[in-house]
């Protein structure tokens, strides 16, 4: 079941974090090497290079070394594994409330003909 995933799990935790979640939306416009992706946050190369395992591991982001330069990319696959449960979440949901409307219609039909000259 989709909601009792691990990956799951690790990509929702993820993208929790404001700084990976500025890293993922960078890398959603092409691959970048780590200090452009570090550059505009607020840490250190170091903590950047943690919040990007967070990634990898995740399944979000892959990375390569490249001559002396780790080079970063994303993942598309994984973040359309969100998306499904997202989706999944909001069909549900449409479904609750559609039922709701019908049972309102229904109890403001019912309310039509009782005779209180509303």
């Amino acid at each position: 079941m989709l909601n009792q995933s691990p990956d799951l799990d690790r990509l929702f935790h993820a993208l929790a974090d404001p700084a990976r979640r500025a890293m993922v939306e960078r890398l959603s416009r092409g691959p970048a090497p780590v200090s452009e992706l570090a550059r505009p946050l607020p840490m250190s190369l170091p903590a950047a290079m943690q919040h990007l395992s967070v990634l990898e591991a995740a399944g979000l982001v892959r990375s390569e070394k490249v001559g002396r330069i780790r080079q970063c990319a994303i993942q598309p696959r994984a973040l359309s594994q969100a998306e499904q449960w997202i989706n999944a979440q909001r069909r549900e949901w449409e479904r609750r409330l559609d039922r709701l409307a019908d049972y309102l219609k229904t109890l403001d039909n019912e309310g039509d003909g009782d005779g209180r000259g509303d």
